[in-house]
Order: structure tokens, then sequence, then C-alpha cells
């Protein structure tokens, strides 16, 4: 049997002296513990079975041993829990007579373990522990590492470069991202001024003479933007910050440097749409106020000429034409709210291009012919059918059109241009006008965008006609692009839309209904604004309508008992009770269910039709209502409602 197997079986032995008894180490150990005892050095005697046999009083205090300990396996003491393979260590003392050592911790104390062979009168006889107590000296070491370790780790967490400078501003320390901003080793930099690693825009910026300042004064901060090129990630915008750091009597400053190019070009692209928000709500004031001149005068000259025919028909005329300027521009508005939101429904249909064209041009006609321009149109060889809204297709051109006479100069020349390249139709709108200049071309189909904005230029329009354009073009499938060779060369816009390819026969018109042979209905209106109510009464009591008007919702309830109409035209935002309650309530009344309950209102997105529908209404008109539409809706009753 070898040495290692004997020992690993344990021999027994007397160990009365030993202070709590145990086996496998002979008297001579409690000898030994008794002169340790006097000794501030703790020490720990383990037994052939790996199991404490004694321990002095400095054992004692240092790693919280008591009586209790004898007899137990020295792995389960708390203090030696760390120690790894300890059997294995006791056994190579005890065999090998091997010492070794391990670093450990108690709580909050750090140890030095030292395991040596004990030695009897008849051999090995165990293994002798010693813990020399480092906690101080290891925390003064520790703390050191701490904070040179700590300081590097820190400046390698930060995203940000960062650097740390000497009182000559000569490059001490850096993090990984510093050096790959400036494409430079640690080494390279290490003890180079931070002037040097930059080009001559870096060192004209002021920088060095800041931080001069700060390394001479008691400043402690400073903060600056530099714009400069940096090798491999271009020309960025950084922000510096300089912090005056003293230690020992030393002087160090730090420098944080941050890109905030992507930061500085949202605030930019944000000042940029706060301002042209500020223009476009000055624009839509000034278009609005346009056409309310005119109507204040006209309205005056047809008080002061109440007698004069011809006076008041053409008031009259000048009154529809700027009424109707009006409704154009708050229908942009909702049309460009509906389609930024995908609210906006076209209404497709198999249609020909020639009749979307002629429509715009007619439209177009006046306009043009006061400005004597040359308006030339020319139509692909066969017809070119689409898939796609008419009305909407409609608009499109019409803004093209109208932007094309609003900025070439009287007697210029417009052109239209419609062929079918493919499968695609290509409509081009051209014009020998002002042209647009090169850095608007990428942002001429831009909310608000306008060209030749200046007073003595200016052409009316909010600035959202073309982005209309693009977006209903783009809604139909289509894209639409604009070229102009600069200023004063004229400008070409050109749509492309997908061809409906399948031929079908035409399709016979719907008949259309004659509004003006409505036959005579009870009406009623109801509208908080008294002159909108009375003029619309007015016009329906020369139909030949019988008709009654209130301002709010409890008396049109009221009213609709009473005055038992066939039609009540209802406004929405009422006093005492909204139109959409008063609408309910006259349709749980006796004769309600009959009543055609058409909605008056400004609001006409596709939410607010909804809500009228559900609230009990059968149509539903925007301000300012046209007229025709309120007769093509009487014309579409039957002759008798019944109501009554």
């Amino acid at each position: 049997m070898t040495n290692s197997s004997r020992w690993a079986e344990g021999r027994a032995g007397d160990f009365s002296g030993v202070p709590g008894g145990g086996t496998g180490v002979d008297s001579h150990c409690a000898n030994l513990l008794g002169i340790l005892d006097s000794l501030d050095l703790p020490l720990v005697v383990v037994g052939s079975g790996f199991t404490v046999a004694g321990f002095n009083r400095a054992a004692m205090e240092a790693v919280h041993l008591t009586s209790a300990d004898l007899g137990r396996p020295a792995r389960e003491l708390q203090a030696l829990a760390g120690v790894k393979d300890l059997d294995s260590l006791c056994l190579q003392a005890m065999v090998d007579g091997v010492s070794c050592r391990r670093d450990i911790r108690d709580a909050d104390r750090s140890f030095v373990l030292c395991i040596a062979p004990y030695i009897s009168d008849a051999g090995p006889a165990g293994a002798v522990f010693t813990f020399t107590n480092v906690t101080a000296f290891r925390a003064s070491i520790d703390q050191a590492i701490y904070e040179r370790e700590y300081a590097k780790a820190i400046l390698n967490t930060v995203v940000e470069p960062l650097v740390v400078l000497d009182a000559d501003l000569r490059v001490q320390t850096a993090n990984r991202a510093f050096y790959l901003m400036f494409g430079v080793s640690r080494d390279l930099a290490h003890g180079m001024p931070l002037q040097e690693l930059g080009n001559e825009e870096w060192k004209a910026s002021g920088l060095w003479t800041a931080l001069q300042a700060i390394a001479a004064t008691e400043d402690s901060f400073r903060a600056m933007d530099i714009e400069r090129e940096f090798p491999d990630i271009g020309r960025r915008t950084v922000q510096v910050d300089a912090r005056k750091l003293l230690r020992d009597g030393a002087t160090a400053i730090l420098v944080a440097l941050q890109d905030i190019t992507e930061r500085k070009a949202a605030e930019e692209a944000l000042k940029e749409a706060d301002r042209r928000k500020d223009e476009f709500l000055a624009t839509l004031s000034h278009e609005l106020r346009g056409p309310l001149a005119p109507l204040r005068n006209m309205l005056e000259l047809m008080k002061r000429a109440e007698h004069d025919g011809a006076l008041i028909n053409r008031a009259r005329a000048t009154m529809e034409r700027q009424v109707s300027q009006m409704s154009c521009l708050i229908d942009d508005l909702l049309d460009l709210s509906r389609i930024s939101h995908d609210r906006i429904e076209l209404k497709r249909e198999r249609v020909e291009i020639a009749s979307v064209i002629h429509h715009a041009v007619e439209a177009l006609r006046p306009l043009a012919d006061a400005a004597g321009h040359e308006l030339n149109v020319a139509l692909p060889a066969e017809a070119v059918f689409l898939h796609a809204d008419p009305v909407r297709l409609t608009q499109v051109l019409g803004n093209l059109l109208n932007n094309a006479c609003k900025y070439t100069e009287a007697g210029g020349k417009i052109w239209l241009i419609a062929e079918r390249q493919g499968d695609d139709l290509l409509v081009k709108v051209k014009d020998s006008g002002v042209g647009i200049p090169a850095d608007m071309l990428s942002r001429i189909f831009e909310m608000f965008a306008q060209v030749g904005r200046s007073l003595e230029r200016s052409q009316g329009g909010l600035g959202i006609g073309l982005t209309l354009v693009k977006r209903l073009v783009e809604l139909h499938g289509g894209s639409v692009e604009a070229f102009s060779a600069g200023d004063g060369r004229g400008s070409e816009f050109v749509v492309r839309l997908p061809v409906f390819v399948e031929q079908a026969q035409d399709t016979p018109p719907l008949e259309s209904v004659d509004a003006q042979t409505a036959a005579p209905r009870r009406i009623l209106v109801v509208d908080d604004n008294q002159d909108g109510a009375i003029s619309l009464a007015m016009l329906l009591q020369l139909a030949g309508n019988e008709t009654c008007v209130v301002h709010d919702g409890i008396e049109a309830v009221k009213a609709a008992e009473r005055f038992c109409p066939d039609v009540v035209f209802l406004d929405i935002g009422l006093p005492g009770l909204n139109g959409y309650d008063a609408c309910r309530r006259i349709r749980a009344g006796l004769r309600g269910p009959d009543m055609t309950m058409v909605a008056l209102t400004g609001w006409g997105r596709d939410e607010d039709r909804s809500k009228s529908s559900a609230a009990g209404f059968n149509a539903h008109l925007v301000k300012p209502v046209d007229y025709n539409a309120v007769l093509t809706i009487l014309a579409s009753l039957p002759e008798s409602r019944g109501a009554c």
C-alpha cells in the first residue's frame, strides 16, 4: 500500500490533549497548539481524515472558529469554503510534504492561506493551515488598481469619444471611440498635442484657445460646436465639452466630443418646418382675405344700388367667383388632410383621358385668356382609357395647368401633351414661364413649397397644389416628375399613369336629374348662423318651397313636431343640443322616420360623414353648400313623403 493510500484511509491516534479532542494527530499537536496559542498567527491543524483536529485562539478570532468546529471536515469551514480541492491540497501536503498558498476572503477581510504538512515522531500526521490577514495591504493595492482600471473602463464603455489631456494639452489617454474618430492609433496619439490631430478647420475653430484658457484659469467647463472633415466618416458637426480636473496638484483636462450631425440636421429641419408653417398660415390668411374684400365691397354695392339691375348682376357674378375661390382653397386643405391620413377614397371607373383633359382645359380657359396665354393641346392618336377617378384626375391636370398659367408671364405659351408609351400614359404640362431653380426641383412637391415668394412675384395659392398632384397621382398607381432648365426657362411636369388594358364597351351615361323640376316641399332649416339659415330659406322659398327657420337644437325638435317638414337641413354645431342628438330625437318622434334629414356642417372628413349617418342623417353637405346639391336632394325625393 502506498503512502497516499495509507493516509487517505486515516490512522487513529490519541488526541486527548488537543482542544475538543479528535483523531489522526498525536500528542505533539497538543504541545504545538499550546505554544502557538500565545501567537497572533491563526493556526488550524487537520488530521489524516481531513477533519479539524485543533486550532489556536488567534484562529478562533480570525476565522470565527468555535469548539463546535472540532471534528468537522475542513472543507465545511466557512473560512475555507472558497478553496477548491481542499482535500487534495491537504493530501498533497501530508504525503508529499509540499506546502501551497491560496488567497481567500472571509466577509470583509482578505487572507493568504498557507497549507503545510504536520510531521509527528511517527511521520506525516496531518496538515497545518495558517492564515495571514492582508486586508489592509490588499485594500491599498486594490484601490490603486481599481482607480486605474476603472478610469480605463469608463473611457472605453462611453460611446462618445473621450480624451484626457495634461496641462500642455497633450494626449495622455483616450477611449477607442476617440482613436476611431481621428483615425490614429493609441501609440501615435500618446503625447501629441490635441491641436495636431486635426486639420486646418480644427485648428482655426478656437478650440485650442479655449482649452488653453481652461488650463490657465479656474474655469472648469466650456462647450462649442465644430464642423470639420474626419477620416472615414466624412464631414461631421461635433460638440466639444471640456472639464478641468485637479488631482494631487496636477492639472488634467477631460475633453468629450459628441457627434451631433444628425441632431443639428433634425433641428434645422424642425426650424424649416416651423418657418414653412408660419409662412403657410400667413399665406392662408392672405388668400382667404383676398375674396373677402370683393365680397364685402359687392355687398355694400348691392345695398347702395338695389334698383340698378345691371350692377346687382355684376356684383352677384363677382361674389359667386370669390365664394368659389374660397371653397376651392378649403377643399384643397381638406383633400390634403384626407390624403395625409389615408382617408381619401377614389371613385374609380373606366375613363377616357380625352374627356378628363377637356374638362381641365375648359376650366382653365378663362384664366389663360385673361393672361393672353397661348394654350396648345395634343391628344393621343387613339382613345386611351384609364381605371381612375375622373374628378380627381381632372383636379390633377387642373392644378398643373393652373400652376403653369400662374407662373408664365402674360402672352406666354402652355402645352398639354398626352401620349401613350407602352402600358403607360404620359401627360406633359409644359410652359415658357419663370422656371424652377435647381435647388427647388428636389422639393417642389413638398408641402407649402412655392417658387418666387417675393411680393412682386406672388402668384397666390397655398403652395399645396403640387403636393396634392403628387399624392393623387400616386394613389392612382402613377408618378410625377418636374423638370426645368432654370430661372426664366420654363418648366415641365410629366405625369405617368397605367393604362386600363381591358377595353370594355362604353357604359351609357346615367340620366341626370333635373333639379329645377323638384316638387314644392315643406322644409325646416336649422342653423345657429342666422344669416346662413335665412339666406338658404330665401333660396328655397324662391323655388316654391314652404320653409321654417330655427337656430338651436331644442327648437329644431319642437319645430319638427309642429311644422311636420318633408326635409330638415340641420346644422351639427348647435347650442343647447347638437345636430346629432337633435336628429336622433326627431327620428324618435311619431313622424320622424319619414323625414329626410340632411346634415349641414363645416366638417367633411370620412369619419364626420360616418357619424352623421350613424345619427340618422340621409345626406351630408359641407358648408358652404352648393345650392345645386340642395336642389338635387329635393328632386330625388318621391312625390309625396307622407310625413303628415
